[in-house]
C-alpha cells in the first residue's frame, strides 16, 4: 500500500507500506505514480517527503513476482522501475527521501531520484544490482558523489551504513531514527516557505534541465520577487503566491 497524506497543506507525505521490506511490485509502482500524479495536480503542495514504514525505506523489485517473469517481461519490469524513478525525479516540487532501515537495489535508485536524502542512524544501503547480475544506480550515484566515491559501492554491491553514506555525500544529513521523519518534515516546511517559482526554477537548474540565465528573466519580473523585496524592506515574512 502507498499512503499519501498532508501534514501541512503545503507538504505531501508519501509512505511505502508493503511489509516486511517495502518491495515495489508492478501494482505498487502504479500506486506510487498515482500518488505523485495527485501531488502534481495540487498547486498547494510545495514539497514532498518520501519514506517507508516497517523499518525499511525500499528494497526494490518484488523478487517473488520477478521469478514468474520471462526475459522480455523482466526486462520490461526493470525499465518500468527506472521510468518510475525518473517520474519521481521530475516532480515539479522538491522531494526529500527520509531513509530508515534498508535502502538497497531499486530502493537506492528510488532514493537517488529524490532531490535531498536524509538517513536514520540505522539506515543500511547497498548498490546490490551487481549481485543480481544487473546494473543500477551507476548514472545517478556517479552524478551525485563522483566516480571515485561511487565505484566502490557500485562494483562491490557491499552494504554500507549511514555514516559512510553521509561521508560519501549519498545523504545530506543523518538523524536518530526517532527524529528522522520530523527532520524531513521540518526541512520540507522551510522549502515550502520559499518562493515556489524560485524553488522550481532552482530545482531545474540544479538538475541540469535549465540554466540560471534562462530562468532569471521570468523570476525577476515575478510578483513573488517584488513581494520578497517589499517584505525585506518592511522587515516581515514574505507571502509568496507562485506568480
Amino acid at each position: 500500500m502507498i499512503h499519501l497524506s498532508h501534514p501541512d497543506s503545503s507538504i505531501a507525505l508519501v509512505e511505502l507500506d508493503v511489509a516486511p521490506a517495502n518491495v515495489l511490485a508492478l501494482a505498487e509502482r502504479e500506486r506510487l505514480l498515482q500518488a505523485f500524479a495527485a501531488i502534481e495536480a495540487d498547486p498547494a503542495v510545495r514539497a514532498v517527503v518520501l519514506t517507508g514504514r516497517n523499518g525499511a525505506f525500499c528494497t526494490g523489485d518484488d523478487l517473488a513476482e520477478a521469478m514468474s517473469r520471462d526475459v522480455p517481461a523482466q526486462t520490461a519490469a526493470i525499465l518500468n522501475f527506472l521510468a518510475m524513478c525518473d517520474r519521481v525525479a521530475a516532480c515539479r516540487v522538491p522531494v526529500i527521501a527520509a531513509i530508515d532501515g534498508w535502502c538497497i537495489g531499486g530502493g537506492l535508485e528510488l532514493a537517488l531520484a529524490a532531490d535531498i536524502r536524509l538517513a536514520s542512524d540505522r539506515a543500511s544501503f547497498a548498490c546490490s544490482a551487481v549481485r543480481m547480475g544487473l546494473t543500477a544506480s551507476a548514472e545517478r550515484l556517479v552524478k551525485l558523489v563522483g566516480e571515485s566515491r561511487a565505484k566502490p559501492h557500485l562494483l562491490t554491491g557491499a552494504p554500507f551504513d549511514a555514516a559512510r553514506a553521509l561521508a560519501d555525500g549519498v545523504v545530506a544529513e543523518a538523524h536518530p531514527a526517532a527524529g528522522l521523519l520530523d527532520a524531513a518534515l521540518d526541512m520540507a516546511r522551510v522549502i515550502a516557505s520559499r518562493g515556489p517559482l524560485a524553488v522550481a526554477a532552482t530545482k531545474r537548474v540544479a538538475s541540469g534541465v535549465s540554466t540560471t540565465g534562462a530562468e532569471i528573466l521570468d523570476l525577476a519580473a515575478s510578483a513573488d520577487h517584488a513581494e520578497a523585496r517589499a517584505a525585506f524592506m518592511s522587515k516581515r515574512p514574505a507571502v509568496f503566491v507562485g506568480r
